[in-house]
C-alpha cells in the first residue's frame, strides 16, 4: 500500500488548518511570561511527573507494536523485539525531526539493513500510517462530534465546522472498515500506486492500538495538567494540536501544539500553567525518547558496519 498524491479537497482543507495555525500562532505568542511559566513548571510534583513517564513508556510502548501488525500482513520473518525497536527508534525521530526522517528515512534504512527487500518495508511503513490515522479519525470524530470542543474567537472554525469535520472523519474511518470487510479484491492500481487493503480482522486491530494509544498520549497531557479540565477535553485538543502540526509542516509540531493548547485552555488554565505542562510533556514524550533512541539507532549502525 502506498500514498497517492494529496487530492484537490486535501490540499483545500490543508490550506483551511493552516490559517488557522498561523491565526493561534500569532494570537498565543502575544504575551508569554516566562518566569511564570518557570515557576509553574517548578511547582509540579514529582509524583506527576513520574505517573506522566510511566504513562509516555506505555504510549510509546503500543505505538511499538503499529509494525507488528504489519509484520502479520506481511509474513515477514524478522523478530518481535527487532520488529518493535525499529518502529520505536523511527518513532521518536519521527516525533523530533519531522515523519520523512523518522517515519520515511530511519525506518526504511533500519528494514533494509535487516534484509526486507522492497515493497515489504513499504508495505508495512504505509499500514502503520494507516493504522496511526485511522484510530485518529474514529477518537477526533467521535470528540468533535459530541461538541467537547469550543473554538475561540480568533480561530475561524466555528463549532458547526468542527462537527462536520468529525461526521466527515467517522464516514472516511467507516469507509475502510467496510473496503476491508466488503472489497471484491485486495489490491488496486490508482494513479500508479498500488493499493494493498488489509482484512477487517487486522482493520479492527489497526483501529484497537491506534485509539490506545491517542487515549494514552491524551493522558500523559491530562496528568501533566493536573486534571484541571475534563479528560475528554484535554484530548480533544491534543488532536487538534497533532493535526494541526502536520498541516504546519513544522517539525514536532514546535510553537503549533503550544499555539493551540494556550489558544483553547489558556483562558481558563492560565497561559503558564499550559506551558509548563507542555513543557514537560515534551521533555518526557519528545526528548528522552529521543536520546535514547538515537542512541540505539547508532549501536545498530555500528553492529551492521562489523
Amino acid at each position: 500500500m502506498t500514498a497517492a498524491r494529496r487530492p484537490a479537497w486535501g490540499r483545500w482543507l490543508g490550506a483551511f488548518f493552516a490559517v488557522a495555525v498561523l491565526a493561534l500562532l500569532v494570537w498565543a505568542a502575544r504575551s508569554v511570561d516566562w518566569a511564570q511559566v518557570m515557576t509553574a513548571l517548578s511547582q509540579v510534583p514529582p509524583a506527576t511527573l513520574l505517573l506522566a513517564a510511566l504513562l509516555c513508556v506505555v504510549s510509546h510502548l503500543i505505538y511499538s507494536t503499529y509494525d507488528l501488525v504489519g509484520k502479520r500482513w506481511t509474513g515477514h520473518a524478522l523478530p518481535v523485539r527487532r520488529v518493535m525497536l525499529i518502529t520505536f527508534i523511527s518513532y521518536a525521530f519521527n516525533l523530533n525531526l519531522g515523519s520523512l526522517v523518522g517515519a520515511f528515512a530511519i525506518r526504511l534504512r533500519l528494514y533494509a539493513r535487516e534484509g526486507l527487500r522492497q515493497p515489504v518495508p513499504t508495505q508495512v511503513l504505509a499500514l502503520s500510517l494507516s493504522t496511526n490515522w485511522l484510530g485518529y479519525g474514529v477518537l477526533a470524530g467521535g470528540l468533535f462530534l459530541g461538541g467537547w470542543l469550543e473554538p475561540p474567537p480568533q480561530w475561524p472554525v466555528s463549532k458547526a465546522a468542527l462537527q462536520g469535520l468529525g461526521g466527515l472523519m467517522w464516514l472516511l474511518a467507516a469507509g475502510y472498515l467496510a473496503l476491508c470487510t466488503w472489497a471484491p479484491r485486495r489490491e488496486y492500481l490508482i494513479r500508479g500506486h498500488e493499493i494493498v487493503l488489509p482484512s477487517l480482522r487486522l482493520a479492527g486491530l489497526q483501529l484497537l492500538v491506534s485509539a490506545a494509544n491517542w487515549l494514552t498520549i491524551g493522558l500523559i497531557v491530562h496528568v501533566l495538567l493536573r486534571e484541571a479540565v475534563p479528560y475528554g477535553h484535554t484530548l480533544a485538543v491534543l488532536l487538534v494540536a497533532a493535526v494541526a502540526g502536520v498541516v504546519a509542516h513544522v517539525p514536532a509540531g514546535l510553537g503549533v501544539l503550544e499555539a493551540v493548547f494556550v489558544a483553547l485552555l489558556g483562558p481558563s488554565l492560565g497561559a503558564s500553567t499550559v506551558l509548563a505542562a507542555l513543557i514537560a510533556y515534551r521533555a518526557l514524550y519528545y526528548l528522552i525518547p529521543l536520546v535514547v533512541a538515537a542512541g540505539a539507532y547508532f549501536v545498530l549502525e555500528a553492529k551492521a558496519r562489523r
